[in-house]
């Protein structure tokens, strides 16, 4: 019988331009890459299928705990480009308890879009929303790369595999 053994993420810390924002942030929502999908149907098909076409455009969203001059700096300029990192501790448990932790990196590249001037409720800190608009990312796993998508440069891997180098080759880029 094999052993059931969970992986677990309950924290991280967000990065801008190398700065750390431990404890201003409240929750990040990474970009999600998701492939264009296009429907091929022919003469002679009993049916139509979906087949991938590129991808969609990225974002990620910080939500932030109150004001803070220093991430709003960042913010308000949409034509300067941020490197953003969101790093986590991935710990893994068996019937032994905790049997490891690995970091996990999410490596961002885009520019706000987005500058949150606050929602103001009385009794209550002020939270606000920013939105990045995502052109590269990367998630790494104990050092090892797991997804790397790049927009501007056609580059998508795959566990350090470029899925788009036959594509690239061909188109002559």
């Amino acid at each position: 019988m094999s052993q059931i053994n969970v992986n677990r993420v309950t924290n991280a810390n967000v990065y801008i331009n190398g700065n750390s924002f431990l404890g201003k942030a409240e929750e990040i929502d990474l970009p999600k890459i998701t492939a264009k999908m296009v429907e091929h149907k022919a003469l002679g098909m009993a049916g139509s299928i979906e087949l991938p076409a590129g991808f969609d455009k990225m974002e990620a969203r910080i939500k932030w705990n109150s004001f803070y001059k220093d991430a709003m700096t960042h913010m308000a300029n949409p034509y300067q480009a941020v490197n953003l990192q969101c790093r986590s501790s991935l710990e893994n448990y068996t019937a032994a308890g905790r049997t490891g932790e690995a970091a996990v990196v999410c490596f961002i590249k885009g520019q706000f879009k987005t500058v949150p001037l606050g929602n103001f409720k009385q009794h209550d800190n002020v939270e606000m929303d920013s939105t990045l608009t995502v052109t590269y990312v990367k998630l790494e796993i104990a050092g090892q790369p797991v997804i790397e998508f790049d927009a501007l440069s056609n580059i998508y891997k795959v566990d350090g595999v470029d899925i788009l180098a036959q594509y690239k080759s061909n188109i002559g880029g």
